[in-house]
């Protein structure tokens, strides 16, 4: 039993021996090189321990940031707790304060913003943290202390804006642009309504737009576009709803000249239609959705000015602007961006092209002259289309030729012509329409290979001829007919349902013989209208030998018609 104690000692000895072994094999090289008998091998629950303690550190952060940013509303308060205690000018206390604000701006922008979540969060609260100092310091300069004007605020804000936009540029920090802009333009709107002063704080986001737009361009954060679109269109809006209205329900507002008036519309939609022809023609990038729509809206909006404010001539500026930017659109489209592999672009400039066409010679011009120039336009779109196979410009030949139809009221007078009662002799227009129609679907030269969607493009060119000579040949029958006797109206309806069944004979016949389907639809088409006139007019109004003649005629026409049309699937 004596040599029990220095038994434990070699034995506790063995132990640490053996214990540094394993240590050693297991952490290989980052093992100590030496290890006393007394320490243990470093146990695995320091690194659970350490992964446990990560989000605690995490918190601890968060925090810290928070309340720095505390510390700072505190020093703005400060700040104001001075402007109304102390003898100092207020003014130089508002100055210190916007100075205040933008150190914080700078302290965003120097945050080392990389992966990590903390440094993200610690741009994006300092940034807020100016804002936050710096919005209702204006206001209340503005509003409450009346030490700034509406002008001088607003261009406060416009260089808290490009402050941040210059802090953000070189690294791209989303924080600050995204807290930056979206802090000015809500203060600019709030502060455009409760100063009754609205012309400054538009010019000031319109302003904000653009740099936007710049940015966006030089391939800086741009998802906050669409916030600055929205605010600057809402502003535009509102100057077009106040002003519009009665003078008494604006008493409070700021008084503006026309050009005032006529300048945020007009400057909404420079900005925007510059940013999409420079990212389309320029940079040969795709058009996205939310840039064809905002284009489109301040169009919208400068249109509305134009026609509001300038009551007298508003239609013919807005037509003549119409016409010019329908010109552009289709140079542009047609000879830059019909070249690239991108479609969207083409189709977009190609479908406004037509749009603003429409609508500036239905705004320039008088009825006659709407239905001619719109009519040769037709034909041009057409005949260019079908020999350099674009199928845009046949659809936009349609398009016009269906606006030239309802400018010379064409359907109206086939329709009293063929239904109704008989008008005058035609307008000079209805003969023009009819003749560019005729050369608009002889220009569509059908194909074997043309899908059915392909042959509706001949249908209304063929259907506008057949109606307008229809009308036509009624009218031209009845005057023969009133040479020798005074037409009643039996024989108004005998003479309808003849020239009816004769058409309809003549267009299955055509359509079988020079493989024009559209023309057995339209062969079919008018079966059903003779059907529906013998019931509503012969049979109402008619003697009965001419009821049985019309009958008759509609009854060998009912034969033939199928016949006819089947002639050429035979041959």
């Amino acid at each position: 039993m004596d040599d029990l104690p220095d038994r434990l000692e070699q034995l506790t000895a063995r132990l640490g021996a053996l214990e540094r072994r394993v240590c050693a094999l297991e952490h290989g090289a980052e093992a100590p090189a030496a290890l006393d008998a007394s320490e243990p091998c470093p146990p695995q629950v320091a690194l659970a321990s350490e992964s446990e303690a990560a989000p605690f550190a995490q918190a601890a952060g968060v925090f810290s940031i928070l309340g720095k940013a505390m510390l700072g509303i505190a020093g703005a308060y400060l700040l104001r707790a001075v402007a109304e205690m102390s003898s100092l000018p207020r003014l130089a206390v508002a100055a210190v304060a916007i100075a205040y604000a933008l150190f914080w701006l700078v302290w965003a922008a120097r945050v080392k913003t990389g992966e990590k979540a903390g440094e993200w969060l610690a741009s994006t609260v300092y940034a807020s943290t100016s804002a936050l100092i710096l919005a209702p310091l204006l206001w209340e300069l503005t509003l409450r202390f009346q030490l700034l004007s509406a002008p001088a605020a607003a261009f406060l804000l416009c260089a808290f804006v490009a402050a941040a936009s210059a802090l953000a540029w070189k690294r791209n920090l989303a924080p600050i642009f995204w807290v930056a802009y979206s802090a000015a333009a809500l203060e600019a709107l709030a502060l455009s309504v409760a100063t009754h002063d609205m012309l400054p704080f538009i010019l000031a986001l319109l302003a904000m737009a653009a740099l936007c737009e710049i940015a966006a361009h030089c391939h800086r954060e741009s998802s906050v576009r669409p916030l600055l679109a929205l605010a600057a269109d809402l502003s535009v809006w509102g100057l077009i709803f106040i002003y519009t209205g009665p003078a008494n329900a604006r008493a409070e507002y700021q008084t503006i000249g026309a050009p005032g008036l006529l300048l945020p519309g007009c400057l909404l939609f420079s900005i925007f239609a510059g940013s999409v022809a420079y990212k389309t023609l320029r940079s040969g990038q795709k058009i996205a959705v939310f840039e064809a729509i905002q284009t489109l809206m301040a169009f919208l909006l400068a249109a509305t000015s134009l026609l509001t404010f300038l009551p007298g001539s508003g239609a013919v500026v807005v037509g003549f602007v119409c016409l010019v930017l329908a010109i552009a659109s289709y140079t542009a489209a047609f000879a830059f961006l019909d070249k690239q592999p991108e479609r969207r672009n083409f189709h977009v400039f190609a479908s406004w092209s037509a749009a603003l066409f429409l609508v500036g010679c239905l705004l320039c011009l008088p009825a006659f002259w709407q239905a001619a120039v719109l009519g040769i336009a037709a034909v041009s779109a057409t005949v260019l289309g079908v020999s350099r196979s674009r199928l845009t410009l046949e659809i936009h030949g349609l398009l016009y030729l269906a606006a030239a139809a309802l400018a010379c009221s064409l359907p109206g007078y086939a329709l009293n012509a063929l239904a109704g009662t008989l008008l005058a002799a035609p307008a000079g227009s209805v003969c023009l329409v009819l003749g560019c129609a005729a050369v608009c679907y002889a220009a569509g030269r059908p194909t074997k290979a043309e899908h059915r969607q392909q042959r509706l493009l001949h249908l209304l060119p063929a259907l506008l001829v057949v109606c307008a000579g229809a009308a036509l040949l009624v009218q031209g029958a009845v005057w023969m007919v009133s040479l020798h006797i005074a037409p009643d109206v039996f024989h108004i309806a005998f003479i309808r349902t003849l020239i009816a069944c004769a058409l309809a004979l003549a267009l299955a016949f055509c359509g079988s013989r020079w493989q024009r389907t559209e023309l057995n639809w339209i062969a079919y088409a008018t079966l059903v209208f003779v059907a529906a006139k013998l019931v509503f007019e012969d049979l109402r109004h008619g003697h009965m030998e001419f009821i049985a003649a019309s009958i008759f005629l509609y009854a060998v026409t009912l034969i033939a018609v199928p016949r006819l049309a089947r002639l050429g699937q035979r041959a």
